[in-house]
């Protein structure tokens, strides 16, 4: 029996009001929604065959729909990984530590963690794994779903490709203050075994005594390692117009590294980093060193050769015992 005006336009009603709410989830999710949340919502599969097929909405894999057909922003992008793996997964490691506010780290695929035994869906670009750390505790319970910094920098080290990379991750989460040096120490205490414990540890230690960038860390263990003196790490100097730090300092030797990693070329550091070198060279009482972490790592033995030249100007011996300058 065909369907009388009034129904037809109960029916559209319907629809409009299912179709509302369902824009207004997406809304808060960069426009993306799951299909669990667009049934959820009341749209039918015929109405989403209809937008989908008036182009107003398109599919993102097989478990998620964008509601609209606009540039897909890389928050999109992470809100589809997380809705397409399922209802309990989450971002971890990198991707969640991007969402906290980590920036210039290439981390490759978008991690995304699920509870062990959870079905694990496979898409393009998204690395979804089980876990049996899994703890609600440690998922942020606002906005998308994501480890909390802290436990995302371990797990983030813990899967990282070389020590390196798990060194610079760590560094550049309490860098650029996503976390803190304490937070993630408190949350390596939980992992009782893995490969690369003890490197975090180390590196956290490095970290809390100092160091505020990876090459900092690998000149004062190149230090150790050749038998030269160890440098005071960012050391603070008061100047006319304010203070700025010392990467690292020989006081003792009238010794000044500084160190230029790949965050020296970005426009808002060149001056800084121009004015702190002319301001301890004018100061006259340091000699002043620049080490690329470039040639840190491809010419060490130069660099650390000029620096034990630096070293035996301003007095120092290596027949007398390495102290702490």
């Amino acid at each position: 029996m065909p369907l009388t005006p009034a129904q037809r336009q109960a029916a559209r009603s319907v629809r409009a009001a299912a179709r509302v709410r369902a824009l207004e989830v997406a809304s808060g999710q960069e426009g993306v929604l799951s299909l669990r949340q667009l049934y959820g919502a009341g749209v039918t599969r015929a109405q989403l065959r209809a937008e989908l097929a008036g182009e107003r909405w398109r599919r993102r894999g097989s478990q998620c729909v964008i509601v609209h057909t606009g540039p897909l922003p890389r928050a999109a992008e992470l809100w589809a990984a997380v809705l397409g793996a399922g209802p309990r997964a989450y971002l971890d490691g990198v991707a969640a530590l991007e969402v906290a506010g980590l920036r210039r780290f290439a981390g490759g695929d978008i991690r995304v963690s699920v509870p062990r035994g959870a079905r694990v869906r496979r898409a393009r670009g998204v690395a979804v794994r089980q876990t049996r750390r899994f703890d609600p505790a440690d998922v942020v319970g606002t906005g998308i779903p994501r480890s909390r910094p802290e436990v995302a920098a371990v797990r983030g080290a813990l899967w990282a490709d070389s020590d390196r990379q798990a060194t610079l991750l760590l560094t550049m989460s309490v860098q650029q203050g996503v976390t803190t040096t304490e937070r993630i120490a408190t949350e390596l205490l939980r992992i009782r075994r893995d490969r690369r414990r003890r490197l975090v540890g180390t590196v956290l230690l490095e970290l809390a005594g100092g160091a505020e960038s990876l090459g900092e860390i690998d000149v004062a263990r190149e230090c150790r390692r050749r038998g030269l003196p160890e440098p005071t790490r960012q050391s603070r100097r008061r100047a006319r117009d304010g203070s700025y730090f010392l990467d690292v300092w020989w006081e003792g030797y009238g010794l000044v590294v500084e160190i230029d990693g790949i965050h020296h070329a970005w426009a808002e550091n060149v001056v800084a980093d121009a004015i702190r070198h002319n301001a301890v060279t004018l100061s006259g009482a340091d000699t002043v060193l620049r080490l690329p972490l470039l040639g840190l790592r491809f010419a060490a033995d130069a660099f650390f050769d000029q620096i034990e030249a630096g070293l035996r100007r301003g007095g120092w011996c290596r027949d007398v015992p390495a102290a702490a300058a």
